[in-house]
């Protein structure tokens, strides 16, 4: 089995994070369909304190936040590590307004993936 990738603890400690068995709690999945998400990259964690946790904003309604795996997977081909595309997406932007992960939770995919995308260039 491989290990599952995992950003140094790169965001904010007052940031709701949770343990793996919670995501899976939350997303009504086995721990091992939680693995593979993180080992698939469609799910981002890191290590706090030596424990894997994700950011609870990852999590909404019926699975995870709608555009985050397409987010992740375009910073990821942009060359974009785990610690950056974590702190990316928790990055306020004004512009935006918020962060890039607000905009995601608020249904302003479109924009987020389009700003992902002019990353690379």
């Amino acid at each position: 089995m491989s290990a599952i990738p995992a950003a140094a603890d790169v965001l904010a400690p007052d940031l709701e994070v949770l343990d793996l068995p919670e995501v899976a709690d939350r997303l009504g999945l086995p721990i091992t369909r939680v693995h593979q998400l993180l080992r698939d990259g469609q799910l981002l964690a890191e290590r706090r304190a030596g424990v894997l946790v994700v950011p609870a904003d990852f999590i909404a309604a019926g699975g995870l936040v709608k555009g985050l795996f397409g987010t992740i997977t375009v910073l990821r081909d942009s060359g974009y590590s785990t610690d950056e595309i974590l702190a990316w997406l928790f990055t306020e932007d004004e512009t935006l307004p918020g962060s890039p992960i607000e905009a995601l939770r608020g249904d302003r995919g479109r924009e987020v993936k389009r700003r992902a995308q002019a990353l690379a260039f």
